[in-house]
């Protein structure tokens, strides 16, 4: 499968479940918003998130390249397994069209090297220069 790794440095957040979900959680070209009763998870640019929120940052997300069709079995397996083999802690998210999987960017290196040796094909997308 073809993988992209995305520029972008993310963060995952935590908000309480009740409140209202803020502007900055729906800016920047990737973010996902999840909310269940127990909290809204908030998953987005890192340089974006404002002081004193929850959160773990220094994630980056590898872009399965879709779409996948909803009968298609084991796809994430196929992401997860490897890293897993590898000792690399993920954060999974899926859409209609495909699947993310972030890793810390401690271990994208690794990740990259896991994922290749079970056959697919990385790709990525260039980092912006530092200013």
């Amino acid at each position: 499968m073809d993988l992209t790794l995305l520029r972008q440095d993310l963060a995952v957040c935590r908000l309480d479940p009740d409140s209202e979900l803020p502007e900055w959680a729906r800016k920047g070209p990737f973010f996902s918003l999840t909310r269940t009763p127990d909290e809204w998870s908030v998953v987005c640019s890192q340089e974006i998130v404002p002081e004193g929120i929850r959160r773990e940052g220094g994630w980056r997300a590898f872009r399965l390249q879709g779409p996948i069709d909803f009968s298609a079995v084991g796809i994430l397996a196929s992401l997860t397994a490897p890293l897993a083999r590898s000792g690399i802690s993920l954060f999974a998210l899926s859409t209609f069209d495909t699947d993310y999987v972030l890793v810390k960017e401690v271990d994208v290196k690794k990740a990259t090297l896991a994922l290749r040796e079970e056959g697919h094909r990385i790709h990525s997308e260039p980092r912006p220069r530092p200013s």
